[in-house]
C-alpha cells in the first residue's frame, strides 16, 4: 500500500467506522445482535478503529482476540448475517474512500467474515473430559 493510501485510511477510519456501525445498528437483521452485544459504543468504536488500523496498516494498535469476542455471540450469528455485514461494509467503503482503498478494505473484510463464519458455523461443542475406567 502506498503512503497516500495509508494516510487516507488513517484519516477516514474513525468516521468510516462510525457511519458503518450506525448503519449496522439500524439494520433490521444485524442491529439487534450488535445492539445487544455492545454496551458502550464510543469505547467499541475506538477498539474497532485500532483493529482496522492493525488490519489495514499493520499498526499493531489492536491487542484483542476478535475470534474469541465473536464466539461468545455465535448462537445469535447466522451465515446470512455475514453477507449483510459485507454489503453494508461495501456500500460504506465505496462512499468514503478511493476505489483502490475500498477494494483493499473490502477484500480484508471478506476474509475476516469468512474466518468468523467458519469458526462460528463449524465450532465443535466442548468435549467432556474422559473419565478413567475404574477397575
Amino acid at each position: 500500500m502506498d503512503p497516500r493510501q495509508s494516510a487516507e485510511i488513517e484519516a477516514v477510519l474513525p468516521a468510516l467506522l462510525e457511519r458503518f456501525y450506525a448503519r449496522v445498528r439500524q439494520d433490521a437483521e444485524l442491529g439487534p445482535v450488535f445492539n445487544d452485544a455492545i454496551g458502550d459504543w464510543d469505547h467499541h468504536l475506538g477498539v474497532l478503529t485500532d483493529f482496522w488500523s492493525s488490519v489495514m496498516l499493520a499498526s499493531g494498535r489492536y491487542k484483542g482476540n476478535p475470534m474469541q469476542a465473536h464466539m461468545r455471540h455465535g448462537a445469535r450469528i447466522h451465515p446470512e448475517m455475514f453477507e449483510r455485514w459485507l454489503a453494508i461494509w461495501t456500500e460504506t467503503t465505496d462512499e468514503m474512500v478511493s476505489p483502490p482503498v475500498a477494494a483493499d478494505m473490502q477484500a480484508k473484510a471478506a476474509r475476516i467474515a469468512q474466518s468468523l463464519n467458519l469458526a462460528i458455523t463449524f465450532r465443535l461443542p466442548k468435549a467432556e473430559p474422559v473419565q478413567p475406567a475404574v477397575s
